[in-house]
């Protein structure tokens, strides 16, 4: 498998680009539309022809490029079925495998972030969205989040893997690249070692984030598999060609 992974600097978002070496077929996972001809120029230096976009979840701080990448490259859209979206060629659904050429991934549905939220599994790589990060996880104070969910989501079906697999996370906002199952399980704060749902219920319910400055405009968008919004205030007209911070916990 040809595997790049690629970092958006405004969004702290990281986009994976999944290469079938036999076909030549690619799948970008949470495609941002501010680095759209950074993605197609990897994607023809490598030699591939875009298949699909694939989101995790609807997204909060950024616009995907779902829709864009279509719009360009005739690549299909691909997205979660429980989010119902009417944009999607393909929906996704827990225990259906996702085929890009014969690059094969196992969809497992991770709510607690928002509740359509999914992660991604191929061969001993595991692509977590927001559920998971690296030493955290991703807030569930809002886009029907849900810290019991987002807890049962980790330790009963991510912490299942075995511990050598490799964990890709949606974002990361300290330059770190990859974790491992067993790191997370050993020394997330959040969620590993010894800790309860009651004391990761106490933690999420006080993180006093800022509220993110993009979901009102972001959401919206995201549910028309990528659209940006026509009239933006002044401090966020370049949202659709560059981000400032909106950390999403």
């Amino acid at each position: 498998m040809i595997f790049r992974q690629l970092f958006e600097p405004l969004s702290s978002t990281y986009t994976y680009l999944l290469g079938c070496e036999e076909t030549g077929q690619a799948v970008l996972i949470d495609p941002v539309i501010a680095s759209v001809d950074r993605d197609l120029a990897e994607v023809s230096r490598l030699g591939l022809t875009l298949a699909y976009s694939l989101d995790t979840h609807i997204h909060a701080d950024h616009i995907t490029a779902a829709l864009e990448l279509k719009s360009k490259v005739g690549c299909k859209i691909a997205m979660p079925a429980i989010d119902q979206l009417p944009c999607v060629d393909v929906e996704i659904e827990e225990g259906t495998p996702f085929n890009v050429g014969n690059i094969q991934l196992q969809p497992i549905h991770t709510p607690g972030h928002t509740a359509g939220h999914f992660a991604y599994l191929s061969g001993d790589r595991i692509f977590t969205g927001d559920s998971l990060l690296i030493d955290g996880c991703g807030r569930t104070d809002f886009q029907n989040g849900d810290a019991d969910a987002l807890f049962k989501s980790v330790t009963a079906k991510l912490f299942s893997l075995p511990d050598e697999f490799l964990v890709y996370p949606g974002h990361d906002y300290n330059g770190r690249h990859v974790s491992s199952i067993a790191q997370e399980k050993k020394r997330n704060p959040r969620l590993g070692g010894e800790i309860t749902l009651a004391q990761f219920k106490d933690i999420m319910a006080n993180l006093n984030l800022p509220y993110p400055k993009f979901i009102d405009f972001a959401v919206p968008g995201n549910k028309l598999c990528g659209v940006c919004p026509d009239h933006l205030p002044e401090n966020l007209e370049k949202y659709c060609g560059q981000m400032t911070d909106s950390l999403q916990g």
